[in-house]
């Protein structure tokens, strides 16, 4: 296969990679000696000022990535085009950013893949968009959909700059402002996955039941254990859905040079939960749960949603 046009918007250019020389209007990241991080776009006639002098843009233009560059005042920097990963937490931000880590964990637990039809309930500032349109690939759809208008705006010059065409919509992508839970049977979707990052998903847990494809999947990004719980029992309730599995994951970097190995000073701790059920075919339920609860989870302080005296849950894996 031959490489894209490196200014030419295809479907090749809407993958979010970008080769060849680094284009006017592309993002760099910069990296001095001490791995301090330096994220910007490229503006031909400006100049970039740090802490170790300034260098102009122009002297990085129409380069080829992975070199380093020398500032007035002798900082040298190393030159890359910024990964997703990288592109995601330095953005200009709205709403707070679905991190690479949970990102990464919702593609895979989600079952994100080529061609799927992936519906998205708050956007926030694109980040976890960018990493469905590239699993979801050119066959592809991701439907948003957002409360906030300014939410909105954010997103769409997020998703623009990071694939490359400025205002230009992506061709896979559908940005709808409203409530999910109004918009999409509105809408008469159906689609393979749902993926909620709101404050309180299971007020769209009927509507994504009725959009969802038999073996779909629902997948719950909330930052509290009250809306994991909540969330967690009302799909249990709702019945139409497999047992819930609820996770988080931890980040922890090491500290590797010769006999000191060791880890890292810094970790990403805990940004969010996730919980993810699959949808069962209209009509079925999944088979009786067999375990009793633990003594008092759901006493009378209890007062979320709960299936008869008590939910049963499963022991087994």
């Amino acid at each position: 296969m031959s490489e894209a046009d490196p200014g030419d918007v295809s479907a090749d250019a809407w993958s979010g990679v970008h080769r060849g020389p680094l284009r006017v209007g592309e993002w760099v990241r910069l990296v001095d000696g001490k791995g301090r991080k330096h994220n910007f776009a490229l503006e031909a006639g400006k100049r970039f000022f740090s802490n170790r002098g300034h260098l102009d843009h122009d002297e990085l233009i129409g380069r080829e990535e992975g070199f380093t560059v020398t500032s007035s005042a002798g900082g040298e920097y190393l030159v890359f085009r910024p990964l997703l990963s990288e592109f995601v937490v330095s953005m200009p931000r709205g709403a707070a950013v679905v991190y690479p880590k949970d990102a990464a964990q919702i593609v895979a637990m989600a079952d994100i893949f080529p061609g799927a039809h992936v519906v998205e309930a708050g956007v926030g500032s694109g980040a976890l968009t960018c990493s469905l349109l590239r699993a979801v690939g050119p066959h592809g759809r991701v439907s948003s959909y957002e409360r906030r208008e300014e939410f909105a705006d954010v997103a769409r010059k997020n998703v623009g700059q990071f694939f490359g065409a400025g205002e230009d919509p992506h061709p896979a992508w559908q940005l709808t402002l409203g409530d999910l839970a109004e918009e999409l049977p509105r809408s008469g979707e159906r689609c393979d996955r749902i993926i909620l990052d709101m404050l309180a998903p299971w007020e769209c847990l009927d509507a994504a039941a009725d959009a969802l494809r038999p073996g779909g999947i629902v997948c719950a990004y909330v930052a509290t254990t009250t809306q994991m719980s909540r969330f967690v029992e009302t799909v249990r309730v709702h019945g139409g859905f497999t047992e819930p599995s609820a996770w988080e994951s931890l980040v922890r970097d090491w500290h590797v040079e010769g006999l000191a190995v060791r880890p890292g000073h810094k970790m990403i701790g805990h940004t969010a939960f996730l919980v993810t059920a699959r949808r069962m075919a209209s009509g079925e339920r999944a088979p009786r749960k067999t375990r009793r609860p633990a003594p008092g989870a759901y006493g009378p302080d209890y007062t979320g949603p709960r299936a008869g005296d008590a939910p049963e849950v499963d022991t087994e894996d």
